[in-house]
């Protein structure tokens, strides 16, 4: 089983879009091929943005897709201070690398160009979802 960070518009993808591009990664953590790797602050960030107005997802229905995601991850526990790591672009996106080197991911798995364009400088592999799939095949 890969263990993977996958950035909020990874996880928000699969399990906003059933039958979307990204419906398959949903599908691997189900059937435990995938282990996600989230911690506190990632958390937060899926809570915030399950609750955006545009979605029009009751709370039920957050707490529905939340049910579906969390009970699949292992929770890491980031240090204070966060190590030195490579510094990308966008600093809200900076947890992502820290959560993968702690976490020991074999992946952070994004389509953020602020990510991946770190992929030659950072320790940890950095996939598109393309490249997991191709990757789990």
């Amino acid at each position: 089983m890969l263990r993977v960070v996958l950035d909020t518009n990874i996880v928000l993808s699969a399990l906003l879009f059933d039958t979307g591009r990204l419906a398959w990664v949903r599908h691997a953590w189900q059937r435990q091929q995938l282990q996600p790797l989230v911690c506190r602050d990632t958390v937060g960030e899926l809570l915030r943005v399950l609750a955006y107005p545009k979605f029009k997802l009751s709370p039920q229905e957050q707490q529905d897709l939340l049910g579906d995601f969390l009970p699949h991850t292992e929770v890491v526990t980031l240090p204070t201070p966060w190590p030195a790591l490579p510094v990308c672009r966008d600093a809200k996106d900076q947890v992502f690398l820290v959560l993968a080197q702690v976490g020991q991911a074999d992946a952070l798995v994004s389509g953020d160009a602020d990510i991946l364009a770190l992929r030659d400088a950072f320790p940890v592999r950095i996939w598109t979802a393309d490249e997991l799939a191709a990757q789990m095949e």
